[in-house]
């Protein structure tokens, strides 16, 4: 007797409306990710065509002219970006050490009734508006270093071979290293979140068996968590540093919004979105605007340049990693 051989079942309805919703989903994620190109697009072309006057009467050489002279329309952007770059790299100097002694003392050494309330003061820390941390260090910070830090700094430190002119100058309280320091108190609390967040990752099996070993504490965060934790690490510090360099209120507060050239941290200095914060208001020509949005533009190159060398790192570090 020979089988019956039944027919396949239609698709049903469900079926159909799975693989419509599937297809909706896709296009809704793609197009939410074109969203974002299309985005960055437009803002950089926003602004290198707002600034396209300035770009065609100075040329390459606005980002290498000190000149910044609204009354005679010669404009240059090399003190803004100098001290933009400066600020930042202070700030990371400060910040990164202090976030990983953070990290390492909420995830290694702080008992567990205290983890939790330093956790949401950092996190507290990271909510605080910039503007909050600009009063705070022109109405606090910058008295008391001008009073009681940079007059030991400049006469102690200042008188130093090769590094000296680092920090010597009037101890006026406003400054590059002020800004830096500001910088550092704001971006601490979001370098040192992702690095307990990743740190808290590491499996607790290969923290005992280097302990087991005999390794000391310092030696497993060292040799273990951040090996293990390496690309998340560098990828918060650059998250940091891209906060650093495009921070306006708080900078604006305590640079002192000088256009000179100066080796010294103790002089006052101008940043880049301090320059756009103080005097967009200001422009009165459209040569003066122009040159002020393709300043703009040099923030947003010199921002895409780092996060395009963290994104290099970082894919080095994983062709290491064998990933």
């Amino acid at each position: 007797m020979n089988a019956t051989t039944l027919p396949a079942a239609p698709n049903s309805d469900r079926d159909l409306k799975d693989a419509r919703a599937d297809r909706g989903f896709r296009w809704l994620v793609t197009a939410a990710s074109l969203f974002v190109l299309v985005s960055l697009v437009a803002v950089a072309f926003s602004m290198i065509w707002g600034g396209r006057e300035a770009l065609q009467k100075f040329g390459v050489g606005f980002l290498f002219s000190k000149d910044w002279n609204p009354v005679e329309l010669t404009f240059g952007a090399l003190v803004p970006i100098y001290g933009t770059i400066v600020t930042a790299l202070i700030a990371m100097i400060i910040a990164v050490p202090v976030s990983f002694g953070i990290a390492m003392f909420l995830t290694e050494i702080a008992p567990k009734w205290l983890r939790g309330p330093v956790g949401a003061a950092i996190e507290l820390l990271a909510g605080i508006p910039s503007i909050i941390y600009g009063m705070w260090g022109l109405f606090v910070l910058v008295p008391v270093l001008s009073e009681h830090v940079y007059p030991w700094i400049d006469e102690n430190m200042g008188q130093w071979p090769l590094v000296g002119a680092l920090f010597s100058g009037p101890p006026i309280g406003l400054g590059m290293l002020t800004a830096g320091i500001v910088l550092a108190i704001m971006v601490i609390p979001f370098i040192s979140s992702v690095m307990r967040e990743v740190f808290l990752t590491v499996p607790g099996r290969l923290k005992e068996s280097s302990y087991a070993l005999g390794s000391t504490r310092w030696e497993v965060v060292w040799d273990v968590v951040l090996p293990y934790t390496r690309s998340a690490v560098i990828g918060g510090i650059f998250l940091g540093l891209g906060r650093a360099l495009g921070e306006t209120m708080a900078v604006t507060f305590v640079l002192g919004n000088a256009h000179e050239l100066t080796a010294s941290l103790l002089m006052p200095g101008n940043s880049i979105a301090a320059t756009i914060a103080n005097e967009f208001a200001e422009a009165d020509s459209d040569m003066y605007r122009s040159a002020l949005i393709l300043l703009g533009f040099v923030l947003f190159l010199v921002t895409f340049v780092v996060l395009a060398a963290a994104r290099l790192m970082l894919r080095q570090l994983a062709k290491k990693e064998g990933n």
